[in-house]
């Protein structure tokens, strides 16, 4: 992350926060993957072999993964970040403040998510179902879409410059 003229922005310490909880929020979303998936296409618990698949799977490519939590802490920033500061008076700190607001929405998200089935999918062939990087690239680049689409997030790349607006 690039140092900025105001180290004190609430954007640099919401995104540090974000940072020192990517691993505990993925495998968070990794959990609730598998749940969703049950719930949506597997409800009876049928033993069937991609649903053993799901639940034994401990390890994955987590590239792809790290991309979609980054891509839903940027809208996170995006949508609740501001540059100013709130006055703390219950003895916990801007960081920590931050840390558990997104931790509470995301989980909350990734449970909104989880509903929808294109994007259960998406994320298990990049994750616990993954087989090809061209085809996580695939799912990831699917799954993204979903992502604007759910947010009502536009993005906008031109000359190298990134800009995000609300749809309409």
């Amino acid at each position: 992350m690039k140092r900025k003229l105001f180290p004190l922005d609430k954007n640099y310490i919401l995104r540090q926060a974000q940072e020192a909880v990517e691993k505990e929020m993925m495998q968070m979303m990794v959990n609730e993957l598998k749940k969703a998936f049950t719930q949506l296409f597997n409800p009876l618990e049928l033993q069937d072999d991609t649903y053993l698949k799901i639940i034994s799977v401990k390890s994955f490519p987590e590239e792809h993964l790290s991309i979609i939590y980054r891509q839903l802490a940027g809208i996170f920033r995006y949508k609740f970040g501001s540059n100013q500061l709130e006055l703390r008076f219950d003895g916990k700190s801007h960081f920590e403040k931050y840390q558990e607001d997104w931790k509470q929405t995301l989980h909350k998200w990734v449970l909104t998510l989880g509903q929808d089935p294109a994007y259960v999918k998406n994320l298990l062939r990049m994750t616990l179902l993954y087989d090809t990087p061209s085809r996580a690239l695939f799912a990831e680049n699917r799954c993204k879409s979903l992502l604007n689409e759910h947010f009502g997030i536009l993005i906008i790349k031109r000359k190298g410059d990134l800009l995000m607006k609300l749809g309409s």
